[in-house]
């Protein structure tokens, strides 16, 4: 029997997790959320998650912060991520790219659109934009 995908899902908007949640847990994943970023990366190390969707403007650790330090751990550097997010800010996405994501969406977001992302960053092999030498 198939073992349930774990997707830890980090936001600091609890409307937008409870719905996440919902849409995700109907389709047949295992979800676990954090309300910031701290919590976000206590939740990545303890449960070690096969995806993180992860919002960039929260309390106690941006989501670029918390993409980082996930990216520079031996235990998640190869967690795919997908940002989600309503960040405003210009230059956010070619940031979340630049850290390995697989995806970048913004918010208000098509729930379609988001469960095709999460299937894709679960079937396809993780890059290590840290590990391939190439600097």
């Amino acid at each position: 029997m198939d073992q349930k995908k774990k997707i830890l899902v980090v936001d600091d908007e609890r409307d937008i997790v409870k719905a996440l949640m919902i849409r995700l847990q109907s389709n047949g994943y295992e979800v676990i959320a954090a309300f910031d970023g701290a919590q976000g990366l206590f939740m990545a190390n303890k449960e070690i998650p096969d995806l993180v969707i992860l919002d960039i403007q929260m309390p106690a650790g941006d989501g670029f912060g918390v993409g980082e330090i996930l990216r520079q751990s031996n235990r998640t550097h190869r967690i795919p991520i997908i940002f989600l997010t309503g960040s405003p800010e210009t230059n956010a996405e070619e940031r979340a790219m630049g850290l390995g994501a697989r995806f970048y969406i913004k918010k208000p977001y098509d729930p379609e659109e988001l469960l095709d992302a999460v299937k894709r960053a679960l079937e396809t092999k993780p890059s290590d934009p840290y590990g391939s030498g190439n600097m």
